[in-house]
């Protein structure tokens, strides 16, 4: 059965928002109506619209920031945005919103060419970017495209290749379900990483499975990897059963059908700086670099990076930078572990939530308080609990 799609008006003309809610809901949209919008993008993520439609000649000139807000953000990117254009005003507004709109219709629009744009973009959206179903992240073809066009600028950047180690065998041993909520939490993480620590232009991508793709500037690569690898180690652990995460390995079977002790999972983090002098003229260039990194560093345990530098031997020139998982990593306990370990939610609640926290980036209170499993109260009681426990670590 297919989802019922989700649109969200945003006008203050009374009229125009009563006749096109009533269209759109006869039609069998889900419709949520807004007379202004407020700065706050969190707020678009909680309905998690499919198609956005933005009055532009009724709006305040602080309300038209939304378009551009909804594309900088990674969670929001992905929705196309319709605009309502008075045309008079077109191509003002045009150009001060050209970076920030996928379509437009001259107001007052006829509703039924308005359903036919909103099944367009709605078609576009679903085969756009090659996104992975998962994560919604950009896939295979698109990162080919984005390097070939930084070669083509000839712009100074490092492309960064991310890979879960012993992904596999956690996929065997818990179950593709599982697996999926490791793949939404590390893209999540590194999303964050790359928010805190990278640029607001930086690109971010799913090849697919446990491969992942970052694009940024030379000068931030080393503290993104740094601190990808720190978080994922912080807490991946808590994706298994106690006695894995605190014996630190599980039992699973290898390629020969042996049983054999596998370590948690890591994260293996290939770099390869791309400058103007550095002879890189091709995505396939970059790749085959990758690759060779992506050997070597499979063959370490535990969590690392390397970069990769033009004529140099890996294994004579430098040493990777190489992370150990130590016991103090777990000394921060996550709101989730707390909330199960108390028996205030089911690991299916948590789950629940989780997967919306993760892949709408929305904070994990607010999701829980939403579904309805905590209250406010209870909310701050854990959250104080939470930084009580780590500061007597």
């Amino acid at each position: 059965m297919d989802k019922i799609k989700r649109i969200l008006i945003i006008s203050s003309d009374i009229n125009l928002r009563d006749i096109l809610q009533f269209c759109l809901d006869g039609w069998g949209y889900e419709v949520y109506v807004w007379s202004s919008y407020n700065d706050d993008i969190n707020s678009i993520k909680l309905i998690s619209p499919d198609v956005i439609i933005i009055d532009v000649h009724s709006a305040k000139q602080s309300d038209l920031k939304i378009c551009n807000l909804i594309k900088e953000d990674f969670f929001t990117a992905f929705i196309p945005v319709i605009t309502l254009i008075n045309k008079r005003h077109l191509r003002m507004h045009l150009l001060n919103l050209k970076h920030g709109i996928d379509d437009y219709l001259i107001k007052p629009p006829d509703p039924l060419d308005l359903r036919v744009r909103i099944e367009m973009a709605l078609r576009r959206s679903q085969y756009s970017f090659y996104a992975s179903p998962l994560t919604r992240l950009p896939g295979g073809w698109v990162i080919d495209e984005v390097l070939k066009e930084k070669i083509k600028e000839n712009k100074d950047f490092s492309f960064g290749y991310v890979d879960i180690d012993n992904f596999k065998y956690f996929n065997d041993v818990y179950g593709y379900l599982k697996g999926d909520y490791v793949i939404m939490h590390t893209a999540y993480i590194l999303y964050d990483t790359i928010k805190k620590y990278g640029n607001r232009d930086d690109f971010i991508g799913h090849i697919g499975g446990d491969d992942f793709v970052f694009i940024t500037t030379l000068d931030k690569q080393e503290d993104i990897c740094k601190n990808l690898i720190s978080l994922f180690d912080r807490v991946i652990g808590y994706h298994y059963h106690t006695i894995d995460r605190e014996r630190e390995f599980i039992i699973a079977k290898d390629r020969t059908r042996r049983l054999k002790k596998i370590p948690l999972m890591s994260l293996s983090v290939a770099v390869v700086n791309r400058d103007k002098n550095s002879g890189i003229d091709t995505p396939f260039q970059i790749n085959r670099a990758v690759s060779e990194i992506k050997t070597y560093l499979k063959s370490i345990e535990g969590s690392k990076f390397m970069t990769e530098r033009r004529n140099c031997k890996i294994n004579n020139s430098f040493i990777p930078n190489i992370f150990k998982r130590e016991n103090s990593l777990y000394d921060y306990k996550p709101l989730g572990q707390i909330l199960l370990e108390k028996n205030i939610l089911s690991e299916e609640q948590l789950l629940e939530a989780l997967g919306i926290h993760w892949r709408r980036g929305i904070i994990l209170g607010e999701v829980l308080k939403g579904l309805g499993f905590v209250k406010e109260e209870k909310l701050k009681e854990l959250l104080d609990l939470q930084k009580r426990e780590k500061s007597v670590v």
